[in-house]
């Protein structure tokens, strides 16, 4: 088994914002997005999403590779990341709010963020239809530590089910809105057909890592090309 640390990026929207925007650091512009991939290429890594990305953490494969994700699933993921990876023969994995697919992120507004639009059912089928991979974001996008353990298990496996539904395809991945969980909410994930979670903990992955705890690398639009390059070719967010 290989103890290669793996970079999993952590993106939200793909979209250039005034100053002035509540949040800023969750929209990266296209154009500073599209710069990152393309020194990830210059730097002879392949970007994965999850799904492609697992038998590489398990060390079934080697190679130098990155992970790749959006939460939340913003039609500009599709409109202007999508080209993108495209361009460099890369993929992602977008993870969907299952109860809000063609609406907005409303679970944002008591804390003045933006409302952004969310890619619609159409949209996710061709964000597929282009390689990439979706995973599932519960229902509501609740903070799942603070409900029920019924209501836990209704957010988890009800969003599973109407993604793959709706697009006919298997959901394996699973990703902790607003990165909360505890014991109990990952061993409901983990019963719940899903082989993987994401997080929003800190750092690169390994052969070692639990496959329901995945640490992440935050990008926002403060993360320029040097500390781009330390997130991904040092250990400075193993450390954070």
């Amino acid at each position: 088994m290989s103890n290669t640390k793996i970079p999993i990026l952590m993106y939200h929207s793909i979209e250039s914002m005034p100053k002035t925007t509540v949040m800023r650091s969750l929209h990266v512009p296209p154009r500073r997005f599209q710069f990152q991939m393309w020194m990830l290429k210059v730097l002879g890594y392949k970007a994965l999403s999850l799904r492609k990305l697992k038998p590489y953490i398990d060390g079934d494969k080697t190679g130098k590779v990155v992970g790749i994700t959006f939460d939340d699933g913003y039609q500009n993921n599709l409109l202007n990341a999508a080209p993108i990876l495209i361009k460099y023969n890369f993929s992602a994995t977008c993870y969907i709010v299952s109860g809000s697919i063609g609406s907005s992120n409303t679970w944002d507004l008591d804390k003045g963020i933006t409302q952004r639009p969310l890619m619609t059912e159409n949209e996710i089928r061709d964000w597929l239809k282009l390689g990439m991979d979706i995973g599932g974001h519960t229902k509501t996008h609740v903070d799942l530590t603070s409900i029920s353990e019924e209501e836990v298990k209704k957010e988890i496996i009800d969003c599973r089910t109407e993604l793959e539904n709706s697009f006919n395809i298997q959901v394996t991945d699973f990703c902790y809105p607003f990165g909360r969980f505890n014991e109990l909410v990952r061993n409901i994930v983990q019963d719940s057909d899903y082989l993987s979670a994401i997080t929003m903990n800190r750092g690169r992955v390994n052969s070692k890592s639990n496959m329901f705890v995945l640490p992440r690398i935050p990008i926002n639009h403060r993360t320029l090309p040097h500390l781009f390059l330390a997130k991904i070719l040092t250990n400075y967010e193993d450390r954070r």
